[in-house]
Order: C-alpha cells, then structure tokens, then sequence
C-alpha cells in the first residue's frame, strides 16, 4: 500500500472477496535533505495514510513497514543519477519495479509466509502465456489510459506469477466510486508525482542540483547559433518544451549533445524530434519463450513499441530485428516524437506486453535527411 487511493481500494477489493489481508509499506526513501527539495517528509505522511486507512477501513488490521531505502538507493537512485550525469534521461520508475517491488520486496515476503501472494493497485492485467498457459502474461489493463503495463514490462515473471492485480479492468472513475462507497479518506487524494516512492513534486531539476555537481554550458538553436544557457544537460529531456522566451514559436529541446554538453531547441515541427529507429541492448523478454525466431530474419518481428507512459504519440507499429551484437534494432513505421536515450522502450503483441529495455541511442528523420545529404 502506497497511501493512495488505488492500493487502498485493491486492499479493501480484496478483504471483501475474503482474502487474509497483511497490509505492507515500502519505505524507498531515507532523507531529510530539505535543499533537494523532497522534503524527505513524503513517505511519512504516505506511512500515515496506509495507517488511517488500515485502522478505519481494514478491520484495524495493522499495517507493516518494510524499509527498502538501502537497495532503492544502491539499485535504482545511484544508477539513475549516473545516467543523468551522463546526459541521458532515466526512467526509475520501470527500475524500481524491476528491482525493489517485485525482486526485493517479494524476496523478504515470501521467505517469511511460502504461500503469500503480492497484490498491488497497478492498472494492469495478468493472463495465460500464449506460450505456456502454466505461465502468466503481462497485458494492458482494460482502461487504457491509466495502463500501466509499461512500468510493469521488466518487472520478474517468478514475481509476477505469485501477484493480482484487482484494478486491472476498472476505470478510475469505477476505483474513486468504489472508495467512496466505502468510505476510504483517500477517495479524493490527488494522483502522486515525481519518481518512484521519492517525493519529488515539483523543481526536479533542483532536486538533482543537489546531487550532480553544475556544468554550464550553451542552449543552441538547430543552426547553432547560442540562445541561452544551461547549468545541466540533466535538466532537459529530449521533447519537452525548452522554457525559452524570445521566439515566435514554441520551442523544444530537440537533442542533448554530450560531447559539447549543448542543449539543442527546436520548433515543434522540426525533424530532430522524429525517431524513425531506436535500439536497445538490456532487452528482457517477459517470457522464457521469447525471444521469436522472426527477430533474426530479414523480414523481422512486427510488434507495437511503446516509449513512455501512454498517451498521443508514444505508440508506433515497429519491425524489431535483433542484431550481431545481440541488441535490438527497432525500426518505427510511424515515427515517434521526442524520444530521449535513457527511458524504456516497450514492445506489445496486442495487449500482450512482451517486455522492455533502456533506449540506448535513436535516430532521427533530422539525421536520415543528412545521410541523403
């Protein structure tokens, strides 16, 4: 439980269908360094929340606090802060998941209960492998706008196998109505924002300034002329809108040069900012049949990628081909707009998620146009 109102109304779901519930709190987050601006406060008021819910909703039954701190910083915070260091933009989220929720937290679990199983509040379904009906499949949840399968696509099967998720064909409006209806106080509660469990609201870019030592250098426009300053390249994320007055259209950050640590902005419509291609070289197939032999042919595999949280633009039919070096190649039929090295990459059959990988590099229709050139 996260102190929500989806993980509340999955625990309160499940103790109506007569499950035993043991409520349980991760706390990921272990500082009170208030110049980062997280406040280091978040996971209390969450801790707080989860408690109040389990007293007035739960049956009194009492919530239990797991510290995860630790391995969230070594295996996820450390490696995302070298990654923006690096002038990528990381995706922790999908790592937390990936490591902590359903690798350390079920570890600790299951070793004290051999018969417990995990449920969560995530907007996302599990079904019978296509490949092997013993085995679960990850899918999108029925209300597509809420899916949350991406942040799910690298997370353990051998976790995934002993987990429900009970909001997987609801709608969020259904989850509000069904805590009002019981009375959770968290019916109302805002969605959380920020990386995963940290707290992290607002001035992100201020939170990392924290961490990352300055390195000014030059905003260009696409003809190279400077427009401005910047004191990171971890501050911009390929896509965003360059916060940048002075012109007479919107502009966008539309590439992150690490070599000359330059911010390059562009206007919306600009080529750079159209992937045609995109690889990766971490990909984890969700199941143990994978990956299909069509990834090493010439045709290649015709599948669905999907590079950030749902929404306009991020899908596009792919045709995903695997590589000598034994990365993935995927080649976007429709291209997608600001795609940054460093988030995940997500492939669908369907609904089906057959797994994800970190986006090591991309091209462009800005970069296809040079090689005509």
């Amino acid at each position: 439980m996260s102190g929500g109102v989806d993980s509340s109304v999955t625990a309160r779901m499940l103790l109506e269908q007569g499950y035993d519930v043991a409520p349980v709190f991760m706390r990921n987050w272990d500082t009170l360094d208030e110049a980062s601006g997280s406040g280091g406060c978040e996971w209390e008021r969450d801790w707080e929340a989860v408690q109040r819910i389990c007293r007035e909703s739960l049956g009194g039954v009492k919530p239990e606090l797991v510290d995860l701190s630790k391995e969230y910083w070594n295996s996820v915070f450390q490696e995302a802060l070298d990654d923006w260091a690096a002038g990528v933009t990381p995706n922790p989220d999908v790592n937390c998941n990936q490591q902590i929720k359903f690798r350390e937290l079920p570890d600790r679990l299951f070793d004290k209960d051999p018969n417990a199983w995990l449920a969560t509040g995530h907007y996302a379904r599990l079904l019978p492998s296509p490949l092997d009906p013993s085995l679960p499949s990850l899918h999108r949840a029925s209300f597509l706008p809420k899916d949350q399968s991406y942040y799910l696509s690298t997370s353990p099967i051998s976790a995934l196998s002993r987990t429900l998720f009970p909001l997987g064909n609801l709608t969020k409006d259904e989850v509000r109505d069904l805590a009002r209806k019981w009375s959770l106080h968290t019916a109302e509660r805002k969605e959380s924002m920020g990386i995963c469990f940290v707290g992290v609201r607002n001035r992100f870019g201020n939170f990392l300034d924290s961490y990352l030592e300055p390195k000014p250098g030059n905003i260009e426009d696409a003809s190279g002329r400077v427009v401005g300053q910047h004191t990171g390249l971890w501050r911009y994320t390929i896509g965003e809108g360059a916060r940048l007055g002075g012109f007479p259209t919107k502009m966008y950050v539309g590439r992150k040069d690490v070599e000359r640590n330059a911010v390059v902005i562009v206007p919306g419509d600009s080529p750079l900012l159209r992937v045609t291609h995109l690889s990766t070289k971490d990909f984890i197939w969700s199941s143990p049949h994978h990956p299909p032999p069509a990834v090493d042919s010439e045709e290649g595999f015709l599948v669905s990628a999907q590079t950030r949280s749902l929404q306009a633009g991020a899908l596009s039919t792919c045709i995903v081909r695997r590589l000598a070096n034994g990365s993935l190649s995927v080649e976007l039929l429709q291209p997608i707009k600001g795609v940054s090295p460093g988030q995940a990459v997500v492939l669908y059959d369907g609904s089906w998620c057959l797994g994800g990988g970190t986006i090591s590099s991309t091209r462009t229709m800005a970069d296809e146009d040079e090689e005509v050139k």
